[in-house]
């Protein structure tokens, strides 16, 4: 089982651009799907994005579609999200996620913030 670090959150206005970091351990990451979510306050936690094992084919929530890019460099056990064009309502707790079979593990979560 991996253990996720999440990295990259911070306050930014609301146009900026932010680069979220998901570091992993464990010999195995390569073999995860690994996904992003969010939680903002008073809400669930949805799904942002996924990326599949190869880095070949990923998915996003509509609202996220053409402003953000996830990625992966299994070579460094780094899952990456690229957040263009941030939006007030962008506002959220980010959380990392991998899964592989049964087993999934989950980081600890980076604030974003975003100002109007």
């Amino acid at each position: 089982q991996v253990q996720l670090v999440e990295s990259g959150g911070g306050l930014v206005q609301a146009g900026g651009s932010l680069r979220l970091s998901c570091a992993a351990s464990g010999r195995t990451f390569s073999s995860y799907v690994m996904d992003w979510f969010r939680q903002a306050p008073g809400k669930e936690r949805e799904f942002v994005a996924a990326v599949s094992w190869s880095g070949s084919n990923t998915y996003y929530a509509d609202s996220v579609k053409g402003r953000f890019t996830i990625s992966r460099d299994n070579a460094k056990n780094t899952v990456y999200l690229q957040m263009n064009r941030l939006q007030p309502e962008d506002t959220a707790v980010y959380y990392c996620h991998g899964e592989l079979l049964a087993q999934e593990s989950w980081g600890q979560g980076t604030q974003v913030t975003v100002s109007s």
